[in-house]
């Protein structure tokens, strides 16, 4: 992918979360969404480095990974309205969206508890020999948690096809994350497991998928797992509710100087900048499209409640 193709699926992704937002402000979304404005660059980057049959697990801030594996947005929204999509019957919400068709574990609204499920998945792969690798991504706050390091540590002991991918936007939920550890990187970890582990800027493409490209080789040669810290930071709130009243005078607006899209369109010359204007434009009518598609799916029939769930 060049770097028009990096910019059409950060847009795209973009678009559908702000798109979302407004789905939610309108009463078309129930619940809560956690949206991933600012933090494009990661899946985008990460899944240049994917092959077909390579798996995704993604947090409860996933949509960007879902839309840079290839799910059919229609699907997606369709799926978070509660009506009966083709990905999981309107039953998945924001947080619990899958599609294996595309390799797309889901997401998980336990913070961490995707780390072990592509553990699983790694784990498969190694045993079945389909020389496939299992890449899971996780916010900064979910390197805290238990689960997380068990499953890190048995990947790590039993050299599993695993790429963890930390999404460091420096806030885990309301509280800064040099507050809630001692080390200065998160991937400084890696060295407990035994593993490697890089820090790389997390707003620039090519940044990561040249780190989670050496990652996923590793993997793919049975050489074990490695952890892949991308620096980025976050637009929007943790969830639509929040006001971020927590966040310094002036972060947000520094932050939008040094996001992604920005820093594309702050390079580009004017016959660049006029492409980029006809993508947004395209994204913007694709997207649309995908939201009027996704109003004509019939809600589920109520008979229906009890399927596809466990109960």
């Amino acid at each position: 992918m060049g770097l028009p193709d990096d910019y059409r699926l950060m847009a795209r992704i973009r678009r559908f979360e702000e798109r979302l937002a407004a789905l939610k402000d309108d009463g078309e979304i129930p619940g809560s969404i956690h949206l991933c404005n600012g933090q494009e660059a990661i899946p985008v980057g990460a899944c240049r480095a994917l092959r077909d049959g390579d798996h995704v697990t993604a947090t409860y801030r996933g949509h960007g990974w879902a839309v840079a594996r290839g799910v059919d947005m229609t699907g997606l929204f369709a799926e978070m309205m509660g009506r009966d999509s083709a990905l999981c019957g309107g039953r998945a919400a924001s947080p619990y969206l899958s599609d294996p068709s595309r390799w797309f574990v889901g997401e998980n609204s336990i913070v961490g508890a995707g780390v072990p499920v592509a553990a699983g998945a790694a784990l498969t792969a190694q045993r079945t020999g389909s020389g496939t690798v299992s890449l899971v991504s996780i916010g900064d706050g979910a390197m805290n948690q238990g689960n997380v390091h068990e499953a890190i540590n048995l990947a790590a002991v039993l050299d599993l096809p695993l790429v963890l991918v930390v999404e460091n936007n420096v806030y885990s939920e309301m509280s800064r994350i040099e507050d809630m550890v001692r080390v200065r990187q998160l991937a400084e970890r890696a060295a407990g497991y035994g593993i490697p582990g890089r820090v790389v800027d997390g707003n620039d493409t090519d940044a990561v998928a040249e780190a989670v490209g050496e990652a996923v080789t590793r993997a793919r040669e049975g050489a074990g797992p490695s952890i892949v810290e991308a620096m980025t930071e976050r637009l929007v709130g943790h969830y639509s509710g929040d006001v971020q009243h927590y966040r310094p005078a002036g972060e947000i607006a520094a932050a939008r100087t040094r996001e992604p899209l920005a820093r594309i369109r702050q390079a580009a010359d004017a016959a660049l900048a006029a492409r980029l204007d006809a993508i947004d434009a395209e994204v913007a009518a694709e997207v649309e499209a995908a939201v009027t598609a996704a109003r004509a799916v019939p809600f589920p029939d109520p008979a229906t409640a009890k399927e596809h769930v466990h109960v």
